[in-house]
């Protein structure tokens, strides 16, 4: 399908990879540039979170500037293989981060040694990760990035519900010995009787956004919620370095809390630059998308191009 974008024409096909034996699904844009090698920035998305959830216009303003863009679905959601599904383990996202990058250095009219990565919310963490770990990264975008498991879990999950919460966490281990499936949990719910990873008006509305029926479902299994406690990619960032890193930061946000936010970007050493959006976390693919994408593109075409 040939489209044209803000800045030029663009193809979108559909493309498929292998990930440590798992089939990864979604969509390559390549540019209509005269470029013999352009430019590829591999983007993926955040907590059980789709790339039609708003990836496919940050991916269409990257291509848009004469970069190949690959946006896939984590494995066990989506159009991704993967079992169980809607289990999100943050270090096999990472691992398939680096395959979604080895797979994109093969494709034609790609620069192998020109690869950025862009990720969001839980992906924005992976990011850092990945940009500390792998050098093949000539530069990284984390949009509102999850920062530490731990802390978020303080901010947001009342003293008195830990209990009720690491109980529930022991029986679905237990469960799973005696060969139950794993247990799930809803991802929003308004419903406080309901187990939920998020409540809030602006969670609710923006996973219950309407997308087309059947791709997305409303749960994810307990163990993905005792994984992401566990998580801490912010200590990752102060080694992200040489690696030119943009940083977009919601000033309200309560999900990935904006103060932890800031605190990691001053943990990070030069380059970097840091971009603030006004709103809370789901203002950069809202109200503040023209800005969040423009800054992403301006960062991939000044140290890809």
């Amino acid at each position: 399908m040939r489209v044209v974008g803000r800045g030029g024409e663009y193809e979108v096909t559909d493309i498929a990879f292998d990930a440590d034996g798992a089939t990864l699904r979604g969509w390559l844009y390549r540019p209509h540039t005269s470029a013999s090698a352009a430019p590829v920035v591999v983007m993926a998305h955040g907590y059980n979170c789709l790339k039609e959830f708003y990836l496919d216009k940050y991916a269409a303003a990257v291509a848009s500037a004469g970069h190949v863009v690959l946006a896939y679905d984590h494995r066990n959601f989506g159009d991704s293989d993967g079992e169980p599904r809607q289990e999100l383990d943050p270090w096999q996202q990472v691992r398939d981060y680096r395959d979604a990058i080895t797979f994109a250095q093969t494709l034609d009219g790609v620069d192998r040694d020109r690869v950025g990565i862009w990720g969001s919310s839980y992906a924005g963490g992976h990011v850092l990760v990945v940009a500390a770990i792998d050098r093949r990264v000539g530069c990284v975008v984390a949009q509102v990035p999850t920062i530490s498991g731990f802390e978020q879990g303080l901010r947001r999950i009342p003293p008195d519900a830990i209990v009720a919460l690491e109980n529930a966490f022991s029986e679905d281990e237990r469960a799973q010995l005696r060969g139950e499936p794993p247990r799930r949990q809803l991802i929003v719910s308004a419903d406080p009787s309901l187990p939920a990873s998020y409540r809030s008006k602006d969670a609710i509305d923006f996973y219950l956004q309407p997308i087309p029926p059947g791709i997305w479902e409303n749960t994810v299994t307990s163990r993905s919620t005792r994984a992401a406690r566990m998580y801490e990619p912010g200590i990752w960032i102060p080694r992200v370095s040489p690696t030119p890193l943009l940083m977009v930061v919601a000033l309200n946000d309560t999900i990935t809390v904006t103060d932890l936010a800031l605190a990691a970007y001053e943990r990070a050493l030069e380059p970097k630059k840091l971009v603030t959006i006004p709103g809370g976390h789901f203002d950069p693919y809202l109200g503040q998308f023209q800005k969040s994408s423009s800054a992403a593109v301006a960062w991939f075409r000044e140290h890809l191009t």
